[in-house]
């Protein structure tokens, strides 16, 4: 399930982010890659403990939180503070599966159920670093406008195509889910996304007392707190 969540920023916020790293210290994108992520990686990072990568990406948090459709979406329990990247010259990352499990600063696990890709660079900056996701479906490729993000299964195999002309820059993170089924997740996106057009067109219907109910105990039931 591949989500496009728009206008998570705006447009005033994508260039003071790009004011600030374009003044950062870039490294090796291969930092924060395991054994045969390393292999596949060609990219620039700012080091995890960046004051810039630090300020931006509490930004995102904060505003994330007041996002319906991500928290529909994604159902966090913990995110992952934002890293940044940055794509250019030839740059790109060959096809792989995300690590199962990242650490916090402080230690704390947190399991990568939901991947996301906040994009920071519009698309016609740069030619190629399309993003591809495979799923069951086959290929789905994902280029967004500066300030938009896509959600997806963090279980899947995806790459980002070799960049042929300009910059890409994104922010990208993990979420753990407390729904951790890919499958359990999407279902439950659908009910809440029926019940909120439902909610908009018919609010008095009489079935959406019980619908909510229904997503409740779904939630309930599945829900790891």
């Amino acid at each position: 399930m591949l989500i496009h969540i728009p206008d998570v920023l705006t447009k005033e916020q994508v260039a003071q982010f790009r004011q600030a790293l374009a003044g950062a210290e870039w490294g090796d994108g291969r930092m924060t890659a395991g054994y045969q992520s390393a292999k596949a990686k060609q990219n620039l990072q700012l080091p995890e403990g960046s004051p810039v990568a630090r300020q931006l990406g509490e930004a995102i948090l904060k505003t994330l939180a007041r996002v319906p459709l991500f928290m529909s979406a994604a159902l966090p329990a913990k995110v992952f503070p934002p890293l940044f990247n940055c794509y250019e010259g030839g740059h790109g990352f060959g096809n792989h599966a995300d690590n199962a499990i990242r650490y916090m600063p402080n230690g704390e696990a947190v399991r990568t159920d939901v991947s996301m890709t906040l994009f920071l660079s519009d698309p016609d900056e740069y030619d190629g670093g399309e993003l591809i996701v495979d799923d069951t479906y086959g290929p789905h490729s994902t280029k967004l406008p500066a300030g938009h993000m896509v959600v997806y299964p963090g279980t899947s195999l995806h790459r980002v195509m070799p960049i042929t002309r300009g910059t890409r820059i994104a922010a990208f993170f993990w979420c753990q889910s407390m729904v951790r089924d890919d499958t359990k997740r999407a279902l439950l996106f659908d009910l809440d996304t029926a019940i909120q057009r439902l909610t908009k067109d018919m609010p008095d219907h009489p079935s959406l007392v019980q619908l909510m109910a229904v997503y409740h105990n779904l939630l309930r039931q599945w829900a790891e707190v």
